[in-house]
């Protein structure tokens, strides 16, 4: 049993991180749409490419399934969805 606890708080600890990239990137895309913070600022433009480039083989057969919305990418609230209901049955199959 405590196996398996130890698995449920490892995918834990991933659904928190994967969650938290995705607002980090949320926030620094805001950032840059709103000319609150310059694209030229390195620093910033380095993060945001590096949150794109992990969470973009993620994000991508999401985007492909959903309908087109313009300009707003629903496709970060859906993952967010997915990895709870994901901790949700890693949760009823434990706990049973």
């Amino acid at each position: 049993m405590s196996g398996l606890l130890a698995v449920q708080q490892i995918i834990g600890m991933l659904v928190q991180v994967l969650v938290m990239l995705i607002i980090i990137q949320f926030v620094i895309g805001l950032l840059f749409a709103f000319n609150v913070v310059n694209t030229s600022n390195q620093f910033l433009m380095q993060v945001y490419q590096s949150i794109n480039t992990l969470l973009d083989p993620i994000l991508r057969p999401i985007r492909k399934i959903m309908p087109n919305t313009g300009a707003i990418d629903f496709s970060p609230l859906v993952l967010i969805l997915g990895l709870n209901i994901l901790l949700i049955i890693v949760d009823a199959a434990i706990y049973g």
